[in-house]
């Protein structure tokens, strides 16, 4: 899938399910890491992480892409559009657009440390950074070392 089938896609998706059509430009961005999609008011473009296409399939694309449909239908009638906003949740609520998006799995590993028991070999995850020199394993008592 290129950036005109985004487009595409995109437009087929705003007439389906919100009954309004998409004027604004769309596109992927390899850069985006933590994110589905974004919508940037300024521009009134939506840009999509290709790698949920890839790792999770059409059907979490077009989770994100009603998501940032969202915002993109109240910005441009002049509501507000942001997360907080009521119109913004009723409006999701309404096409059954996800809050979240799902975690990558390529993303997941990295989101956790990974901690082994020097003499028991009891591994913990973590995801937030220990001090090694302070805490012990709760098995055994033996120090600690980080594994990833």
């Amino acid at each position: 899938m290129n950036d005109q089938d985004l487009q595409q896609l995109i437009e087929h998706i705003s007439l389906k399910f919100f009954n309004k059509p998409f004027i604004g430009g769309a596109k992927f961005n390899h850069r985006l890491r933590t994110t589905g999609g974004r919508y940037i008011p300024a521009q009134r473009l939506i840009e999509i992480n290709p790698k949920y296409l890839t790792e999770l399939g059409e059907e979490e694309l077009i989770g994100i892409i009603k998501h940032e449909l969202c915002h993109y239908h109240p910005h441009v009638e002049g509501k507000p559009y942001h997360h907080r906003s009521q119109e913004f949740r009723t409006l999701m609520k309404k096409v059954d657009a996800p809050r979240f998006c799902t975690i990558l799995p390529s993303e997941e590993d990295k989101r956790y440390l990974l901690y082994q028991c020097i003499k028991c070999k009891m591994t913990y995850r973590r995801k937030r950074k220990i001090n090694v020199q302070r805490y012990r394993c709760g098995k055994c008592r033996g120090s600690l070392k980080l594994i990833k």
